[in-house]
């Protein structure tokens, strides 16, 4: 089965980081990415949506250095479903586990560090490949739906 995220929003705070008891450091952030549609009277509106993101490895330990607020980024990952319960309440929560983290942007005033400051390749060819990936075509044999 697909599963797979692409988006692009800024950090609404600087990424955390903490680490398991292996030792394996994981990174969270939470991306605000901005929806600008026509209402049913022609005028734009603008909504706000916010997304938690979680990422595992060496990989996630350099991002939580490198990005902060404001930062515009492209996040490449998947959707993981977290539950728990408290108090006899049962809870869920989705959030995007990223296996890929691109810098689109910098906030105004924010200061190169000297890993950025190589040639980031634009954001339209990062698109553009994103597109050409290949996908396995789907086929009877395999797993059933699990609804």
């Amino acid at each position: 089965m697909l599963n797979k995220v692409f988006i692009i929003g800024r950090l609404t705070g600087d990424p955390v980081i903490t680490y398991l008891p292996s030792g394996t450091p994981v990174v969270e952030f939470t991306l605000a990415y901005n929806r600008r549609y026509k209402n049913q009277n022609g005028e734009f509106q603008e909504e706000s949506h916010f997304f938690d993101v979680k990422a595992y490895g060496k990989m996630a330990e350099d991002w939580a250095t490198r990005f902060s607020k404001g930062y515009l980024v492209l996040v490449e990952g998947r959707l993981s479903q977290e539950k728990w319960e408290k108090e006899g309440k049962k809870f869920s929560k989705v959030r995007i586990i990223a296996e890929n983290v691109r810098l689109i942007n910098r906030p105004k005033g924010a200061e190169l560090q000297a890993e950025e400051e190589e040639e980031v390749p634009p954001i339209e060819e990062e698109i553009e490949k994103l597109g050409k990936e290949e996908e396995k075509p789907f086929t009877d044999e395999e797993d059933e739906i699990p609804f």
